[in-house]
């Protein structure tokens, strides 16, 4: 009963003013939403095409079908030359080609008619696009050489190969794609690591709530008071996890349910993952508080521990693009552990595959929650006192 009462007295502490309730509800949810807008939602952009076909014949007519099939691809075709590179210069075509005069012809002539290509800076659209060009082209070519070896005017030459890529274009043999969906949605990393560092913040400033009792002397009065030690403690550790599974459950509804952003993870597994997380949070911050003796040297804590372990964890970027030394080192912070079992999860495996990130995250969790209990309790000096 005691123990309720200490929980509750510090949940009324953090967020009985305005100010808790901005800092640690309504801003992790508009930074939350912020990423969810920029990151979060998939990479289904338009990829404009500017083109001019000189060729008369069924090539050129073809290869424009082909590109024109994928729905990403919107052809726009140009007057000349100087309007197709203005169009690349201002960004209003992201690739431009010209199909050569007797491209057709020259095909069948056995030869290799060069598609010219404009583009500004090589990027994955545009490199896909020159891709599928030359994968056309060189089919298109093969068709040409078996109508070539038939022989045949020039006029029946171009009506057999217009017939055989009429036929081509009707795609009546096509692999079907199933998406299953076994990857990570995109900025699940992002969205995953500002939520830990927010619920860091969160952990704590109520870690920084009992820093302050013990400065000025509560704590020392508390245990005094006709209370087991064991109750004070758990009250503690309740009270943080109240507040922590608060922000957490307030912030996945909201993405989740009224932003409407999908993480892949089930509701009841992704809070087990954010909650062993905060337990390590809780004890990361209780033992390092211990150290500090005065509340207003508070902001040491976030420099030295939340926002170094956050840009080492992979919270703000992908732990890939760091040098490998660094990469290692991340296996000591726990944010790396949360975030890959959050996208192991995204990813289609099952609660067995993320089995050794929660250990981990757990060993830490009683490691620091042990060290940090005794190192916040006061010593027996300052209770006599």
């Amino acid at each position: 009963m005691h123990s309720l009462t200490i929980a509750l007295q510090m949940m009324k502490r953090t967020l009985g003013r305005k100010k808790g309730w901005m800092v640690y509800v309504l801003l992790p949810c508009a930074i939350v939403t912020v990423c969810i807008a920029l990151l979060g939602q998939a990479n289904t952009a338009e990829v404009p095409i500017a083109y001019i076909n000189e060729d008369q014949g069924p090539a050129g007519e073809h290869l424009l079908q082909e590109l024109g099939r994928t729905e990403e691809y919107v052809m726009k075709p140009a007057g000349s030359v100087e309007s197709l590179k203005n169009d690349v210069i201002e960004k209003t075509g992201l690739i431009a080609f010209t199909i050569p005069k007797d491209f057709s012809q020259q095909l069948l002539d056995g030869g290799t008619p060069n598609v010219e290509i404009y583009e500004i800076a090589v990027s994955e659209a545009s490199f896909t696009v020159k891709m599928k060009l030359e994968g056309v082209t060189g089919r298109i070519g093969e068709a040409a050489a078996v109508v070539s070896k038939q022989g045949g005017t020039a006029q029946e030459q171009q009506a057999a190969l217009k017939q055989i890529l009429d036929q081509t274009a009707k795609h009546q043999i096509k692999a079907v794609t199933t998406d299953l969906e076994l990857y990570a949605r995109p900025g699940l990393n992002n969205i995953t690591g500002f939520t830990l560092l927010f619920l860091m913040s969160l952990v704590a400033s109520t870690v920084m709530l009992m820093v302050e009792d013990r400065k000025l002397r509560t704590m020392s009065r508390i245990y005094t008071a006709p209370v087991r030690t064991y109750e004070i403690v758990l009250g503690n550790f309740l009270g943080s996890f109240a507040l922590g599974s608060l922000q957490i459950l307030i912030v996945l509804l909201v993405s989740k349910y009224v932003l409407g952003y999908d993480y892949g993870v089930p509701f009841g597994i992704h809070f087990v993952i954010l909650a062993a997380f905060m337990l390590v949070a809780m004890g990361m911050a209780s033992a390092i508080a211990g150290l500090i003796r005065n509340p207003k040297n508070a902001g040491m804590l976030n420099s030295l521990i939340i926002t170094p372990t956050c840009m080492l964890g992979g919270c703000f970027w992908p732990l890939s693009v760091m040098p490998d030394f660094l990469q290692k080192i991340a296996n000591f912070v726990p944010q790396k552990w949360a975030i890959e079992a959050v996208e192991t999860i995204a990813s289609g495996g099952a609660l067995s595959d993320i089995a050794l990130p929660l250990l981990i995250l757990g060993l830490m969790a009683v490691i620091l929650l042990a060290l940090g209990s005794v190192i916040m309790r006061p010593s027996e000096s300052a209770v006599r006192g």
